[in-house]
C-alpha cells in the first residue's frame, strides 16, 4: 500500500486509501506523510551456475573465525566484487525516477547483479526477500523494496552488495527522486562527506574509534544526529564479520586497524533525533520522529599508508572525497 500522493488527496471523511472501507480520519490519517510498507512482491530467483553464497538456500548465514588480514588473493577478488557492486549502485542510481516502485529497482539491481555472473549479496540472508534495501526518507536502513510508488521530492538510499569469487562488495549511496527540498539536499551532502571524513581517519596502528570521532563532529557541527544502533562492519568471504565501526565516538572501540583489513563505514545521519524504531517486518529501521536521514557507504581496505575504497573511484557513486574532485 502507498501513502497519498499529491495527486490523490484525500479528506478526513473520505474513505482510506488503503482500501480498508474506514473513514482516513480513522484509519491512515496518523500515518500522513510517512512512508508505508506495501506488498512484498516473490523472492526472485537466481540462475543456476551463479555461485552461492552458503545461505543463498537456507537463510541462515554460518559464522566463522574468518581472518581480519585479508591474504592478498582475498583482497583482489574482493576489488573484482566491489568494483560491480560500484557499478551496479550507480546505475540502480540514474534508473530512480518518481512514478517507479521500490520492487521496480529491486528487479533492476537483481538484473544487472546476474548478468555480470554475481550473486545479489541480501537475497536470503538471515531470510531477507530482496536483491537490494531501498530506503525511503525516514527509513534508516534496511528498507524491503516494495509495490510503493517514488514521489517526487523523495530521497532513497539503495544498498547493493555483489557476492563473487566467493566474497562480497558492498556499498550505498542516497539519491534525490525529482526535485527535493534544501533541507533534504544538505542532508545527502553532509552525509557523503561525514562517510569521507570517517574514511580519512583510516590509518594503520590507530584505533576504530577514530573514526567515529570525525563522523560525529562532521555531523555535530551541521546539527544533524548520528544512528547510534547500526553500524559499519568487516566484510570479505562472508558479508558481515566481527570488525565493527561504530559512526560516533566511543573510548569501547579500541580495534586496532592493520594492513590488510577490510570493512564497511556506511554513517547514517538524521535530520532529527538519532532514535529508531523497528517495523513488524523484523528489518525496516525509522527515525523516532520520522524525520529523513541519509546514508553512504563504502567497502575499505587498510593498507599500509592508509586506506583504499575498493567501491570507490571512476564510475562510483561516490569517487573520492568531495573537496578532493
Amino acid at each position: 500500500m502507498n501513502r497519498p500522493t499529491p495527486s490523490m488527496p484525500v479528506q478526513a471523511n473520505d474513505p482510506c486509501w488503503c482500501g480498508s472501507g474506514r473513514k482516513f480520519k480513522r484509519c491512515h490519517r496518523s500515518l500522513d506523510g510517512r512512508v508505508v510498507q506495501g506488498t512484498i512482491s516473490p523472492m526472485r530467483s537466481v540462475p543456476e551456475g551463479i555461485e552461492r553464497p552458503p545461505y543463498a538456500e537456507t537463510g541462515s548465514a554460518p559464522r566463522w573465525d574468518e581472518p581480519r588480514v585479508k591474504s592478498p588473493e582475498i583482497i583482489e577478488r574482493m576489488r573484482v566484487a566491489s568494483t560491480m557492486a560500484a557499478e551496479v549502485l550507480r546505475l540502480a542510481g540514474e534508473f530512480v525516477r518518481p512514478g517507479m516502485t521500490t520492487d521496480e529497482v529491486d528487479e533492476y539491481v537483481h538484473r544487472l547483479t546476474i548478468e555480470r555472473g554475481a550473486y545479489p549479496s541480501p537475497l536470503n540472508y538471515h531470510g531477507y526477500p530482496k536483491s537490494v534495501c531501498t530506503s525511503v526518507n525516514e527509513v534508516i536502513c534496511h528498507g524491503i523494496p516494495d509495490s510503493r510508488v517514488l514521489l517526487d521530492g523523495d530521497i532513497v538510499n539503495i544498498d547493493v552488495t555483489c557476492y563473487v569469487g566467493g566474497v562480497h562488495g558492498d556499498c550505498n549511496a542516497t539519491f534525490a527522486v525529482g526535485e527535493i527540498d534544501e533541507e533534504s539536499r544538505r542532508l545527502i551532502r553532509v552525509t557523503e562527506e561525514c562517510m569521507w571524513l570517517g574514511i580519512d581517519a583510516v590509518v594503520p596502528g590507530r584505533p576504530v574509534s577514530d573514526i567515529g570521532k570525525a563522523i560525529e563532529k562532521h555531523a555535530n557541527e551541521h546539527q544533524l544526529g548520528v544512528v547510534r544502533a547500526f553500524v559499519g562492519h568487516g566484510i570479505g568471504q562472508q558479508f558481515h564479520t566481527d570488525i565493527q565501526i561504530l559512526h560516533y565516538f566511543s573510548p569501547t572501540a579500541t580495534t586496532i586497524m592493520k594492513p590488510g583489513m577490510t570493512f564497511t563505514i556506511e554513517p547514517m545521519i538524521t535530520v532529527g533525533n538519532w532514535q529508531h524504531k523497528l517495523w513488524n517486518d523484523g528489518w525496516t529501521a525509522v527515525t523516532a520522529d520520522y524525520k529523513r536521514t541519509a546514508q553512504f557507504e563504502h567497502t575499505l581496505l587498510v593498507t599500509d599508508s592508509g586506506v583504499e575504497a575498493l567501491t570507490g573511484g571512476p564510475g562510483s557513486v561516490s569517487p573520492s572525497a568531495p573537496w578532493n574532485r
